[in-house]
């Protein structure tokens, strides 16, 4: 990755970045991740500027109602098609590169895109699950989502017919008419398939949170890229580095639920921050 130019950050944040560089220079960082740092990738964030109300199926919906599921599987399979065509970004790269050079210790991520192991990260926590896979909910059996996706598609050819379709940041896509829809299941026992993904409603696996605990231990700061800390799971693990009294720097564009905690706050992009930082960090 290219070094980024002084032009290439927000003035308005190059202050920021150099006390950013001064509190995390020669400390372990452990790294918060949020929808944020995936949209330089094209993949929308729920809260950023410009996103549009959104109304997701709840797990309690995707289990009770056979109708939900018929609808979840069909918007899924259109916006896996795109999700996985998303590439990483310089955001990922620079987290990937600093991991490398030992100055972090991790990524606990609330995203489900897979991006930060695509761009090289070897320690990735996936809070909320990854979409690359399927789980059964009856027996417990996993496959893989691209096997899942040549079946929707061999089944329903109807949905991979041409069309502008708008991404959501749980690689949905909006559907109209889900009539004749086949909705895949379990081939071990007929049971019901679920992306291996917390839904609005659902819990983090203890087993999953207990990894990010681990990291934020071992860590003396705590870096927040790209996430408003809406979600509970961002503001649990600030308030493990609050209570250690660690550095915290959040990058993120507009206001977070931790900006009066935070030691740093840099209001700006994540890909180019990212990398600004890395760059200085590695030197």
């Amino acid at each position: 990755m290219v070094a980024p130019n002084a032009a290439d950050v927000d003035t308005v944040g190059a202050g920021d970045l150099a006390a950013a560089v001064e509190v995390l220079a020669g400390r372990t960082v452990a790294v918060l991740t949020g929808a944020g740092i995936s949209t330089d990738s094209g993949i929308p964030d729920y809260r950023g500027a410009g996103a549009l109300p959104r109304n997701p199926m709840t797990f309690q919906q995707f289990i009770k109602d056979p109708e939900y599921r018929k609808r979840y599987w069909a918007g899924s399979h259109l916006g896996w098609r795109q999700f996985d065509d998303a590439q990483p970004n310089d955001g990922h790269r620079a987290l990937a590169e600093l991991e490398l050079a030992g100055v972090v210790n991790g990524v606990m991520s609330q995203n489900v895109d897979g991006l930060h192991l695509r761009a090289g990260s070897q320690r990735v926590v996936d809070l909320h699950g990854t979409m690359d896979r399927v789980r059964c909910l009856t027996c417990g059996q996993g496959f893989a989502r691209s096997d899942i996706a040549l079946r929707l598609a061999r089944e329903n050819p109807w949905l991979d017919e041409p069309g502008a379709r708008e991404l959501a940041p749980d690689g949905d896509v909006e559907v109209g008419s889900i009539d004749g829809f086949v909705t895949p299941d379990c081939t071990v026992c007929g049971g019901v398939l679920k992306p291996d993904i917390v839904f609005f409603g659902e819990f983090i696996p203890t087993e999953k949170f207990a990894e990010a605990t681990a990291l934020m231990q071992a860590a003396d700061a705590l870096l927040i890229a790209g996430s408003s800390l809406v979600v509970n799971s961002g503001i649990r693990l600030l308030d493990q580095a609050a209570k250690r009294k660690l550095p915290i720097v959040i990058i993120n564009r507009g206001v977070t639920r931790g900006d009066l905690r935070a030691t740093v706050k840099i209001d700006g992009g994540t890909s180019q921050h990212l990398a600004a930082l890395a760059a200085q960090l590695r030197s």
